[in-house]
This record gives structure tokens, C-alpha cells and sequence, in this order.
């Protein structure tokens, strides 16, 4: 059985209010070339500086890939990012709960 690896999209290392419009082009763009139904992956361990735009950024990616019929999580994601998540509420949209509890099994 031949299990295709699903679709992988590497984010920069900012996601700050001054590349979100370009990258929310450029990611979109990516996100509607995938598959009908993907379980689409957006790599963020480059993330080194965000805010709440990047967030925002990564919520767009989110509705955009709903919109296309695929499935969006985002995975490596820094702590901090993750905590922004959580304050905000959003951290299970991105799918962050399961790799918050990992990280916390891993780091106990």
C-alpha cells in the first residue's frame, strides 16, 4: 500500500504584521495546490519572530485550506507561539492541543 506523505508547507522565520500580506498570498497560493481532501502540514520550527499578525496569518491558512476541502494543522511549533495561540484561543483551530500535550509528555 502506497501512503502518500500529505502536503508540507515550511513557514519563514517571521510571521509578523509586515510579511503577512505577502505571505498570505504566497501560502494561499501554495495551500490551493493541494490535493482534494488533503491533510495538509504547515512546518513552523523556523519561527523565530511572530505576532499577533502572524497569528492571524495562520488562521487565514486555515479557513483557506477549509475553503479548498482540505485539512490544515500547523506542527514544530515554538512555545511561545503556542502560548500566543492559547491566550488567544485558537490553539486547537491550528491544531495545536495534541502537540502541546506531546510536548508536555515529552518534556515530563
Amino acid at each position: 500500500m502506497n501512503q502518500q506523505q500529505p502536503p508540507l508547507i515550511t513557514l519563514p522565520a517571521q510571521l509578523t504584521a509586515s510579511q503577512a500580506p505577502a505571505l498570505l498570498h504566497s501560502l494561499s497560493a501554495q495551500i490551493s495546490a493541494w490535493p482534494a481532501q488533503a491533510a495538509g502540514v504547515l512546518d513552523a520550527a523556523a519561527v523565530q519572530q511572530f505576532d499577533s499578525a502572524g497569528l492571524s496569518l495562520l488562521l487565514a491558512c486555515r479557513r483557506h485550506a477549509q475553503a479548498q476541502g482540505c485539512n490544515l494543522r500547523l506542527q514544530n511549533c515554538p512555545p511561545a507561539l503556542q502560548s500566543l495561540a492559547q491566550v488567544y484561543g485558537v490553539g486547537e483551530l491550528l491544531g495545536l492541543e495534541m502537540e502541546m500535550q506531546a510536548s508536555e509528555i515529552q518534556a515530563g
